[in-house]
């Protein structure tokens, strides 16, 4: 019986987005009873003129709240990771910080695909978002990297610029001065 279902998506799932945005908040709400709220969110259905099989059940609600409780405790512990590593890395012009965010974004990736796979139905949908997500990632990581380069490269600038002006004031050759300037910026 349980094979039947696999692949399948939810009662929930299925729902037109108004009446699940109302379950969302309903349960990130809490001060609705989820008995109160399946009520009303089967009060929705038939209102919407769905058929009468589209109607949650006191199980199928349990276990969408125990789902997306366990992602909302997933992001409370990466938000809270987060701020730890942030407090810890500053604002460091390296990069860390982002560096640091797209690996957590590329291991929860990992971590839905992974989940996924564990069922016999590939989602195309599925697939073609992870897709969208790592050209994402990549180019937020290629652009940090950019980013980290330029940022390197204008303190080396700066740094060769200064001592230029320390090395002409000590009396060094202008030749002495270039050599210095071209191992400064070869740095960066």
């Amino acid at each position: 019986m349980a094979n039947e279902t696999r692949g399948r998506r939810s009662k929930v799932d299925l729902l037109p987005a108004n009446i699940r945005k109302r379950l969302d908040s309903g349960l990130r709400d809490g001060s609705i009873q989820q008995t109160e709220l399946l009520e009303e969110i089967n009060a929705l259905i038939k209102a919407a003129g769905l058929p009468k099989d589209n109607l949650l059940s006191r199980a199928g609600i349990n276990r969408y709240a125990t789902k997306m409780e366990a992602v909302g405790k997933s992001l409370r512990e990466m938000r809270e990771i987060t701020q730890v590593w942030t407090a810890e890395l500053g604002d460091k012009p390296t990069g860390e910080v982002t560096k640091f965010i797209l690996e957590i974004g590329r291991s929860q990736l990992l971590k839905a695909m992974l989940n996924e796979s564990e069922s016999d139905m590939a989602d195309v949908g599925l697939i073609k978002d992870a897709m969208l997500a790592v050209q994402r990632l990549e180019s937020a990581a290629m652009a940090s990297h950019k980013r980290e380069k330029e940022i390197r490269q204008a303190f080396a600038a700066e740094a060769a610029h200064a001592a230029e002006k320390v090395a002409k004031s000590a009396g060094l050759t202008s030749d002495a001065v270039a050599m210095l300037k071209r191992e400064i910026l070869g740095i960066a």
